[in-house]
């Protein structure tokens, strides 16, 4: 009975531990977020070759009930339910949707997102992240933006137990936005698919962040893209 008791315990602090990324701006979860496959368990992603790497979705093709409108060159925030309690990488990736259907419709298939947000660690005794404990990420929608629907796609990556392969964590989730105001002249030079922008022996994805501390980190996927 002691035993199943404590098993019970650290399964539910393991599932405390880990969140999701339901809701952007001031508005409510999975509202404009399309609804994740971890929504009640908060569990990760592990397996980066998966469709799931792409939006995490609990019924992929079924879209979030809005698409939210946002001024190119504006100021989002992307919000962690609880929050962000491991350590690792935090970035936001953007893909324009095609003509003909909506940010609701599409699936986000190819070679179409674009990264535009990535945070990195401070090196030194140890590694120091800035999106640890944090209950929102700020991302700015760039002002050089065509108008028209996109995916907006947050992917935090806890490395925790990335010492082994397939031990690094992906917490993931994709907001369907209306972007207006934009200037048009957006060029992403490194456009990258999920899956296939990382690889499980990626660096900066199997890695062990705590012995030896490394003296360096670079997150894996492209460059942030810039106006």
């Amino acid at each position: 009975m002691k035993l199943s008791i404590a098993v019970a315990s650290l399964a539910a602090a393991t599932a405390q531990a880990h969140y999701t990324f339901p809701s952007i701006g001031n508005t409510a979860d999975w509202q404009y977020v399309r609804t994740a496959a971890n929504f009640q368990s908060n569990g990760p992603v592990t397996d980066v070759t998966s469709d799931a790497i792409r939006c995490y979705e609990r019924n992929p093709g079924t879209g979030a009930p809005g698409i939210y409108n946002v001024t190119a060159g504006s100021t989002l925030t992307y919000n962690a339910k609880a929050s962000i309690s491991h350590p690792g990488p935090m970035a936001l990736y953007i893909a324009k949707v095609p003509s003909g259907q909506t940010a609701a419709t599409w699936d986000g298939k190819g070679r179409v997102w674009s990264k535009i947000y990535q945070d990195k660690p401070t090196l030194g005794g140890s590694m120091s992240w800035p999106s640890q404990n944090a209950r929102s990420i700020s991302v700015n929608i760039p002002r050089c933006l065509q108008n028209g629907d996109y995916l907006l796609r947050a992917e935090h990556i806890a490395l925790h137990s990335a010492g082994s392969v397939n031990g690094a964590q992906y917490y993931i989730s994709c907001a369907q936005i209306s972007v207006s105001g934009g200037s048009g002249t957006y060029s992403p030079r490194n456009l990258v698919s999920f899956p296939g922008a990382y690889g499980p022996n990626d660096p900066g994805v199997l890695i062990n962040i705590y012995y030896p501390i490394p003296t360096s980190y670079t997150p894996p996927g492209p460059a942030v893209e810039t106006c």
